[in-house]
C-alpha cells in the first residue's frame, strides 16, 4: 500500500499486506480507525475522565465536543484526508484535542515538542511537506507560514466552527501519526504509523501493563510529542478508554501532590524523573496508595533506581525497551532484576530476532542485532527513503540499530547501540556497557558515558554523572575502583575522566541530552577540570 499525500510524500507500508491482514483477524488490530474508537468510549462512558490537567477534567463527552469543534475547524480550512498537519503545542488538553481531530478529518499528525527555536519547525515540516500547522504561539505560525506547502498556519485557540461536521470513513491502514526522533542524526527522524500500528500493537503493549477490572489512570510525565508520549492520545484514549493525567513541566514535588490529588494507577516516566521522585521528601498529605505500577521508557533503568522507585512507591516497577521505530518489550510479567533483562517479547506486538550480520538467527545467548516485526510495526520512513533501506529488511522486519541476547528462557537482553562506541587508539569501547556498571553505583543518580578528542588516542571516554542526593563528591578513583573491583569491568574500558553535575542536562524528550553533556565534557576536559 502506498499513501499520497496532496502534496506529493508518499508513505509506502514495508510489511505484507497478508500479514497485516492476518493481525487483524487475529484481533491483534482492530481494523478501525482512531476516532472510531474514540466515539466507542464516548458513547459507553461519557462521564469518564478522559483528560486531566492544569485547567481542570474533561470527561469523554466534553472532550468529544472539543474535537468535534476543532475537526470541523481544520475541515473548513480544507484540510482532509491527504494532508500532513504539524503539531506543536504544550502538554496538555490542546494536545490531545488537536491529535484526535486530525485524526477525526482522516489527515496525519505531526506532532513535535514545543519550545523555543525554528529549526524542527522548518526541518520537520519542510521535509513532510506539511500542508497545514497547528500552534499556540505566534511565532511558530509565522516561521511556518513561510513554508512553500504549508497552507494555514493555524493558532489552537482560534479553531472553532459550529458547523454540523461529519466524520469520512477512515482505511485504518493509513498513517495517522508520524513520530519524531533525533537520535544522533543532524535531522530528526519521522516515522510513519497507521492507525492499526497504533490502536493495535502499540495498545497491546500498554493493555499488558494494567492489572485489575477498573480503568487504567496514566500520570504520563514524558512529552506527548516523543515516542514514548504517543501512548497517550491514540492508545490510552482513543484505544483504551483510560484517563490521562498531564503536567506541561516535570516538578517532583508537584508530582507527587498529582498522585494524591489524582489516585493515578500508573506513574509513565523516564529514568532520570523516577529517580529524582524516589529521592524526593514526602510532601504533605502524600497519599500513592492508588499506584499500581511505576512504567518507565525511553532509557535503561539501573537496577538502583528501580529499586529506590520500589520502595518509594511501594508497587511494581515496569521498565520498557522500546523505540519510535517499532520495537518493544517490557517486564509487566517477569519483573525486573533478577535477570529479566527487558522481558519476554510479546507477539501480539512485536515479534523479536536477534540476528548476525548476514541476517541469520543466532541461538540463546549469543549477541546480535536486534531485529522486530508485528502488530505495531511503523509503515516507513518519511521522505528518507536511505533510513528505510538502512533499517527495514526483507519481509517487513525493522532493524533496530541495538545488539542485544535472548537467553535460554526467551528474555531478552539489551546490549547498547551498534554503531555507539568509543574508540580508544583503535579499541572500542561501548559507553552503554559502561553507563550499566556505572549506574549500579548506590551514589549515582544519572550516568552518561561520551568521548572526548585525544590527540595521541583519538578518543577517551569520560563518565559524566549525577550524585545521589547526600552523597558527598565521588572520585574517579573510587569509581573506577568500583567498575573493577565490584563490577568486574576490564581495566581498558575504564573511563579516564569524570564530569559531576547536580543534573545531567535533559533533551525536549525528558532523555539525557547526550550531545550537551558531550560538549560539556569536552570543555572540562581541555580545562583540566574534568
Amino acid at each position: 500500500m502506498t499513501w499520497t499525500s496532496g502534496n506529493g510524500i508518499e508513505i509506502d507500508d514495508h510489511v505484507l499486506a497478508q500479514l497485516r491482514r492476518e493481525w487483524v483477524e487475529a484481533g491483534l488490530c482492530p481494523g478501525r480507525a482512531v476516532h472510531e474508537l474514540f466515539a466507542e468510549h464516548v458513547r459507553a462512558h461519557p462521564r469518564r475522565e478522559a483528560v486531566i490537567d492544569a485547567a481542570g477534567a474533561l470527561d469523554y463527552a466534553a472532550l468529544e465536543r472539543e474535537v468535534r469543534r476543532v475537526a470541523a475547524a481544520l475541515s473548513e480550512e480544507g484540510f482532509g484526508e491527504r494532508d500532513i498537519i504539524g503539531i506543536r503545542l504544550p502538554d496538555d488538553r490542546r494536545a490531545v484535542v488537536a491529535e484526535l481531530a486530525v485524526a477525526a478529518i482522516g489527515a496525519v499528525a505531526l506532532p513535535y515538542p514545543a519550545g523555543t527555536g525554528h529549526r524542527d519547525t522548518i526541518s520537520l515540516l519542510g521535509r513532510s511537506r506539511a500542508a497545514g500547522g497547528i500552534f499556540a504561539d505566534p511565532a511558530d505560525a509565522e516561521t511556518a507560514s513561510g513554508l512553500p506547502t504549508l497552507r494555514a498556519a493555524l493558532l489552537f485557540d482560534a479553531l472553532d466552527s459550529s458547523a454540523d461536521w461529519r466524520p469520512p470513513r477512515v482505511d485504518p491502514a493509513a498513517p495517522v501519526r508520524i513520530l519524531v526522533t533525533s537520535g544522533s542524526r543532524a535531522e530528526p527522524k519521522m516515522i510513519a504509523y497507521s492507525h492499526d500500528a497504533m490502536t493495535g500493537g502499540r495498545a497491546n503493549y500498554v493493555r499488558a501493563l494494567h492489572e485489575g477490572e477498573e480503568p487504567m489512570r496514566g500520570l504520563m510525565l514524558m512529552k506527548l510529542s516523543s515516542s514514548y508520549g504517543s501512548l497517550a492520545t491514540h492508545v490510552a484514549i482513543a484505544a483504551l478508554g483510560s484517563t490521562v493525567v498531564l503536567q506541561d513541566r516535570f516538578d517532583a514535588a508537584e508530582t507527587l501532590r498529582a498522585i494524591t490529588r489524582h489516585r493515578p494507577t500508573h506513574l509513565f516516566g523516564v529514568p532520570t524523573m523516577l529517580r529524582r521522585l524516589a529521592e524526593s521528601p514526602e510532601v504533605a498529605g502524600e497519599d500513592l496508595s492508588s499506584l499500581r505500577a511505576v512504567v518507565s521508557s525511553a532509557a535503561p533503568l539501573s537496577d538502583v533506581t528501580a529499586r529506590a522507585c520500589a520502595e518509594r512507591f511501594a508497587t511494581r516497577v515496569i521498565t520498557v525497551y522500546g523505540s519510535s521505530d517499532g520495537i518493544n518489550c517490557h517486564t509487566a510479567r517477569t519483573g525486573t532484576g533478577g535477570g529479566s533483562g527487558t522481558g519476554r517479547p510479546d507477539p501480539s506486538v512485536a515479534e523479536i530476532r536477534i540476528v548476525d550480520e548476514r541476517g541469520n538467527d543466532v541461538g540463546p545467548g549469543e549477541s546480535g542485532e536486534i531485529w522486530a516485526r508485528g502488530p505495531m510495526t511503523p509503515l516507513c520512513y518519511v521522505a528518507d527513503p536511505e533510513l528505510d533501506a538502512r533499517y527495514r529488511a526483507p519481509g517487513g522486519w525493522v532493524r533496530s540499530g541495538d545488539r542485544g541476547v535472548l537467553d535460554e528462557r526467551g528474555r531478552l537482553h539489551v546490549l547498547g547501540r551498534m554503531e555507539q562506541v568509543v574508540s580508544r587508539g583503535g579499541y572500542h569501547i561501548s559507553p552503554a556497557e559502561v553507563e550499566r556498571e556505572v549506574a549500579a553505583h548506590p551514589g549515582v543518580v544519572d550516568v552518561a558515558c561520551v568521548p572526548v578528542p585525544d590527540e595521541d588516542l583519538g578518543e577517551r571516554l569520560c563518565a559524566c554523572i549525577s550524585p545521589a542526593a547526600g552523597i558527598s563528591q565521588l572520585s574517579l578513583d573510587e569509581l573506577t575502583a568500583f567498575l573493577e573491583r565490584d563490577r568486574g569491568l576490564e581495566r581498558r574500558k575504564l573511563p579516564e575522566f569524570l564530569l559531576q553535575l547536580p543534573e545531567l542536562p535533559l533533551a525536549a524528550t525528558g532523555k539525557v541530552c547526550r550531545r550537551t553533556v558531550a560538549e560539556l565534557a569536552e570543555q572540562r576536559v581541555r580545562s583540566g577540570t574534568a
